[in-house]
């Protein structure tokens, strides 16, 4: 049996960080299952999962090998925290614009995007979005980050609750107060909605 598998994740941290790639195999053999549930649970497609984890890992590899994992910090949170976040970041870049459900359940957006618009209407229409993005991206990150989730992600309170390890009351706190301030953002540019 080989000893890697024996260490901690810090022991094979740092013989990974040392030049033994065997280590970092046994430290992903050891936490995949739980990275990917973590991010399948997020993007709700396991196709995606797959592709995403890929990126993921690329992304954790390049992390370790910069030094940017603290020894007091447990692997496996640290890991679960940068997938959460390229997660996010995803969201924000595969969907611009939130869906925004009618009362019979249709994609505000796409009954939008079906209709006949003068080229200067949908032109305006693109450009505040791009607008709204800007300010959601000024938010404090913990306001941005459930705007994103619930907007973007469609992810139900509960789900965000538990992805940010926070009660769900402290998840609809952050939602107001981060609507307050795009609100105010917005009023300060003269923009409207």
């Amino acid at each position: 049996m080989n000893k890697t598998v024996q260490l901690t994740d810090n022991e094979l941290i740092r013989l990974f960080q040392q030049g033994n790639p065997r280590a970092f195999d046994v430290l992903i053999d050891r936490h995949q299952e739980r990275i990917f549930n973590a991010i399948n649970f997020m993007v709700k497609d396991n196709y995606l999962a797959e592709d995403l984890i890929q990126d993921i890992f690329i992304k954790i590899i390049g992390n370790l090998k910069l030094g940017k994992y603290n020894d007091e910090g447990k692997f496996l949170p640290w890991a679960l925290r940068i997938a959460h976040n390229y997660c996010v970041d995803h969201f924000r870049k595969v969907k611009r614009t939130p869906t925004i459900k009618t009362s019979d359940d249709q994609d505000l957006f796409e009954i939008i995007k079906h209709a006949d618009h003068p080229a200067d209407y949908k032109m305006t229409r693109a450009q505040s979005h791009r607008d709204i993005q800007e300010l959601v991206d000024l938010l404090p990150e913990e306001q941005r980050e459930i705007i994103v989730l619930r907007h973007y992600a469609n992810l139900s309170f509960k789900e965000i609750a538990q992805m940010t390890n926070c009660s769900i009351n402290t998840a609809l706190g952050r939602m107001r107060y981060g609507l307050i301030n795009l609100r105010k953002m917005m009023n300060q540019r003269g923009m409207s909605l």
